[in-house]
């Protein structure tokens, strides 16, 4: 949510995005179609448990169908979210690359700095790595 205010992405599909892009996963590891399947998931729940317009719901399904995918142009809100999981490659112990980012709000320093040391945080907290 730190960058949607700087981007002008939709907060409400970027918070989606976070929690769905990565829920119809089958493993860790290589999994090409889980965002297929989450794109699926969240068409199948909204109007249920959230509610999107048509517009909004086309950007967040395809937020999580290309997360994976490594692309960099699109709407604001997609982009955000990409940028928003690839900030969170610290969770693999891995930096996040400037040039893999799609906003410059995302390949600030700082910010970049600041996501990879929660990413590490978070590890440390769980007992799955040194802060």
């Amino acid at each position: 949510m730190r960058l949607a205010p700087e981007t002008g992405a939709d907060p409400r599909v970027v918070e989606l995005f976070a929690f769905l892009h990565d829920s119809q996963r089958e493993n860790d590891g290589w999994d090409p179609e889980h965002g297929d399947r989450a794109a699926e998931f969240a068409i199948g729940l909204n109007g249920r448990f959230f509610e999107l317009d048509v517009a909004d719901l086309d950007l967040l399904v395809a937020a999580c169908r290309g997360h994976s995918h490594g692309g960099r142009e699109g709407h604001p809100t997609v982009l955000t979210c990409w940028d928003a999981d690839r900030l969170d490659l610290g969770r693999v112990h891995k930096r996040p690359d400037p040039a893999r980012l799609c906003t410059a709000a995302a390949r600030d320093a700082e910010t970049i700095a600041w996501a990879y040391g929660r990413s590490l945080d978070w590890l440390a907290r769980h007992g799955l790595g040194e802060a």
